[in-house]
């Protein structure tokens, strides 16, 4: 067994537009990295986190990677394990990219490798959902489980657990753009109506299974087509500035779908190349800056691996 082990976990879009909860896909870029070390005295001990600003708790109890590590070891019988654990934050925390589900993806993924992975990735998403639990109050796996699989995720339910791994088109690239504004994903969801109209409830379920059908077909115009939201999106795109002007710059300059990422802020769209995410990651971040929000942008294809270990 080895003794310590760096690993990198990728960021998430969550809903993937009009899936809200229920769809997820990993990008390449962001993420964030974990170094665990194997310690002498049991335990789950977090020494150091960089990257956040002094805004995430080094108490184990509270911090959502050695949280989910403590449920895992209990869970596995292994409590008599000590681990000394370095997070760093690689990627904005509060941005809409599954901040919370990459680190704690990136806990679980080293735990489980230390111990001669016990688990498969599938087992893990549950012990991932409960750091999601602690980080926003619910315990959804639209970010951890494609972090921990990789790739589009569908979780067809959740009582039981039924998450199902999608194809996906290889030339397939995301342009993402985080405008710092303060969205918190607790008053996200808060913001989200209990009921739904019939028509509207129509509508998504059309759009959700047209955005699978075009996984499957390896029809990107069809995933755009479908990547429209009569529930979520008119309410969050509200605490977005300028978002359907974003939405519009996309379009024009070659996207093939674009919404909010999770529970935003960040906003992303998808493209046929690599080219044209950057060409709309660069309008994107013009227009911000033009009206004052500071901005992130990144460009990846879609992450089919998952975490992995870092050398």
């Amino acid at each position: 067994m080895r003794d310590s082990i760096k690993v990198f976990a990728p960021a998430t879009v969550a809903n993937v537009v009009c899936g809200f909860d229920v769809l997820g896909f990993a990008v390449d870029t962001p993420g964030d990295e974990v170094i665990m070390r194997r310690r002498l005295e049991p335990g789950v001990v977090i020494s150091k986190i960089t990257g956040d600003d002094g805004k995430l708790p080094l108490d184990p109890k509270k911090n959502t990677v050695s949280a989910s590590v403590r449920h895992y070891l209990q869970h596995i019988n292994r409590e008599d394990i000590g681990v000394d654990i370095e997070l760093h934050k690689k990627m904005p925390i509060g941005s809409g990219l599954g901040s919370s589900s990459a680190s704690t993806v990136a806990g679980l993924f080293a735990m489980n490798t230390l111990l001669n992975n016990p688990l498969s990735p599938n087992e893990l998403v549950p012990f991932a959902m409960k750091g999601e639990e602690l980080a926003c109050g619910t315990g959804h796996a639209d970010n951890v489980a494609p972090a921990l699989l990789g790739g589009f995720v569908l979780i067809r339910s959740y009582e039981p657990l039924d998450i199902i791994s999608l194809p996906f088109p290889k030339e397939l690239h995301c342009a993402l753009v985080f405008p710092d504004v303060d969205v918190p994903t607790r008053d996200a969801r808060r913001m989200i109506r209990n009921t739904v109209q019939l028509k509207d409830a129509v509508t998504q379920w059309g759009n959700v299974a047209g955005l699978v059908s075009g996984l499957f077909m390896n029809d990107i115009d069809l995933i755009g087509r479908s990547m429209q939201d009569a529930i979520i999106e008119p309410v969050r795109s509200i605490l977005i500035p300028n978002f359907y002007r974003l939405k519009e710059i996309a379009l024009e300059n070659g996207a093939v779908g674009f919404g909010i990422s999770g529970s935003g802020p960040s906003v992303f769209a998808f493209t046929k190349s690599n080219e044209t995410a950057i060409a709309i990651t660069q309008k994107l971040q013009r227009h911000l800056t033009n009206i004052h929000i500071a901005n992130q942008t990144y460009v990846s294809a879609i992450n089919a691996k998952g975490p992995r270990i870092v050398d």
